[in-house]
């Protein structure tokens, strides 16, 4: 059943609510013809009423029986926040020019995200269009928008949101998102949105007053659970597959990532990621074009990306926290909070080769065992990154890589990204070596809210022993000072690392065994005791290998066992090229060859195969 307002044309539209509990409900409309309409309740506790003279623009709410009144839980625009009147929106009039697109395959995204708030200046969506060009010229393929549902106030990271199916109003309301996924298409871009469906934020969050939407049961993270299993959680998750419908037919995005789908407590025979994933794969079907979704989960459970014939719930990605930690506790020395659970070059290893490292083993942190095996799923089932929005924003030193490495240091975690065999997704910024934060940051205007979110962050950074200073997530100034500063990559080391990355993504994207996302055809393996690990690719005439030098401060000389000869070196980052110091290892390697390599860097030979 669709929900919220839909325009018929010629001024008649048409409201449904769900609000099985209720005996009456009445429209409110504000403008442009004041008056009040009773609704009428239908099977299934939804609630219906067509009405003339409401045209796109008009304003209204929904008033309960003692004059309470509310905005539509299923509002599409708030134009005055979360406490203000919902307006009714004509998808239908936006003046679409993407009618060719089909949408690029999964495999072929190399991700960007970003945070519309802090990516400009002016932190609107419109805003972001004529930096789109560049970043296409990088090689990104796909944008990754955080959340824009409607959230209080200005200022937030987005999973404060509290109108799930409203864009944001300060960042430019419905049309100025589309512009931007129209502005995407149109440079041959796809668009990916992170929607949170596991909780609702706190200030503005009223969805409990029309219905069960929320099951005591089960406590998250954030409070009472999603009611995704309990009584009257049919028109629940009804809701929330129409959200993602949503932003698919009215919208036009490619992909949905799914945050944090731990917090989505499910009990029943068919889980309620195993059915959305069947709504989707009906609406591409019926539109003809692939629609993704993408989960963010830390259970390490493969029935998240295992086909639904199977077993799993047949989502086509999620995000691979454990090939982060892995990299980022070797490249940091960072050991704190959940990193103690990782450190061993083996980990890297085990997690390039089979992508979880934990699969049903004791986790320190956790305290318990975890995890099971993904070796039987298909790189491409998985997303790997050096920085997000969380490893940024709640990490020491504000998480920025830049903040942790040195220039070397910053080129080595790039190929290990870009040369894995997985989707490779990188954060704002980190193409050029950003260095300003990406700090929590919130606008509430509940007092004792603001103070509770105070707290709770210094008992977070408190978990992971940070003994310095914990920005206020209120402050104007953590907002102002997280915007990124995007002419950083036109000059100095920044234009450098940026040329770097570019070079990486080309290769990526020209080179037979990059391009193909097989880790089994796939070798890698360490020099014992030396921290130097070795990479071998493999599809069709094409053969690459690479050895990676993880030692922040001493050069290693390695001897190389290969098949033959006839490997050529595509590059060096220790060349001065790179503004490197200078490269040790040879133009050609052959089996047996001694190479040395200097510090934090790595080396790209390739060989090419007569057929």
């Amino acid at each position: 059943m669709e929900i919220g307002a839909r325009y018929l044309g010629g001024g008649r539209t048409r409201f449904v609510l769900w609000g099985p509990l209720m005996d009456e409900i009445t429209l409110e409309i504000v403008s442009p013809d004041p008056r009040e309409i009773p609704l009428e309740k239908m099977d299934g506790g939804f609630w219906q009423v067509v009405v003339d003279n409401v045209p796109p623009g008009a304003q209204y709410y929904y008033k309960f029986a003692g004059g309470i009144v509310r905005p539509d839980p299923a509002s599409h625009f708030q134009p005055e926040g979360v406490q203000g009147t919902t307006e009714v929106v004509d998808h239908g009039a936006f003046p679409w020019t993407d009618q060719g697109w089909r949408g690029i395959p999964l495999d072929k995204y190399v991700i960007y995200e970003l945070h519309v708030g802090t990516f400009t200046p002016e932190g609107t969506f419109d805003a972001i269009i004529p930096r789109l060009a560049e970043l296409k010229d990088l090689g990104v393929s796909a944008l990754e928008i955080m959340p824009v549902a409607q959230f209080p106030g200005e200022r937030n990271w987005g999973y404060d949101g509290v109108y799930p199916f409203a864009v944001q109003n300060s960042y430019g309301g419905p049309d100025g998102l589309k512009r931007l996924i129209d502005a995407c298409h149109k440079e041959g871009l796809a668009v990916v949105l992170d929607v949170v469906y596991n909780h609702l934020g706190p200030e503005g969050n009223y969805l409990g007053e029309f219905g069960p939407y929320f099951n005591e049961r089960y406590r998250t993270l954030w409070g009472g659970a999603i009611n995704m299993d309990s009584y009257y959680s049919y028109g629940v998750r009804n809701y929330f597959f129409q959200n993602a419908l949503h932003w698919f037919r009215h919208f036009h995005f490619d992909a949905l990532r799914l945050d944090a789908i731990q917090g989505i407590i499910d009990l029943s025979a068919k889980h309620f990621l195993a059915e959305l994933d069947e709504k989707v794969e009906q609406l591409s079907r019926l539109i003809g074009r692939k629609f993704y979704l993408i989960a963010e989960s830390d259970l390490n459970d493969v029935r998240v990306i295992m086909p639904q014939e199977a077993g799993g719930y047949g989502l086509e990605a999620q995000w691979l926290d454990d090939w982060h930690h892995a990299v980022y506790t070797i490249l940091t020395g960072q050991r704190y909070g959940y990193y103690v659970d990782f450190g061993e070059v083996s980990q890297l290893l085990k997690s390039f080769r089979e992508g979880f490292i934990y699969n049903w083993e004791y986790s320190p942190s956790r305290k318990r065992c975890f995890g099971s095996s993904s070796v039987n799923r298909p790189a491409r089932k998985f997303v790997v990154f050096l920085q997000n929005h969380d490893q940024v924003g709640n990490g020491l030193e504000a998480g920025r890589l830049s903040k942790l490495l040195d220039f070397e240091g910053l080129k080595l975690a790039a190929g290990l990204l870009f040369l894995s065999p997985y989707i490779p997704l990188l954060f704002m910024g980190e193409e050029y070596g950003e260095d300003t934060p990406f700090m929590y940051f919130v606008s509430f205007s509940d007092p004792n809210l603001i103070q509770a979110v105070r707290e709770g962050r210094k008992m977070e950074f408190k978990a992971i022993e940070w003994e310095g200073h914990v920005p206020d997530p209120e402050a104007v100034e953590t907002f102002e000072e997280s915007r990124i500063q995007w002419d950083k990559r036109y000059d100095g080391s920044g234009a450098v690392l940026l040329a770097w990355y570019k070079e990486l993504i080309r290769l990526r994207r020209t080179t037979p065994c990059l391009v193909n996302l097989d880790n089994k055809k796939l070798k890698i393996g360490g020099h014992r005791g030396e921290n130097v690990i070795y990479l071998h690719r493999w599809h069709s005439e094409c053969r690459l290998f690479c050895l990676f030098n993880l030692n922040r401060d001493q050069e290693k000389t390695v001897t190389v066992q290969l098949e033959d000869g006839g490997w050529y070196r595509l590059l060096d980052s220790a060349e001065e090229r790179w503004d490197g110091p200078g490269s040790a290892t040879p133009e050609e390697l052959a089996d047996g060859m001694e190479v040395t390599l200097r510090p934090s860097s790595l080396a790209l030979y390739v060989k090419e195969i007569e057929t």
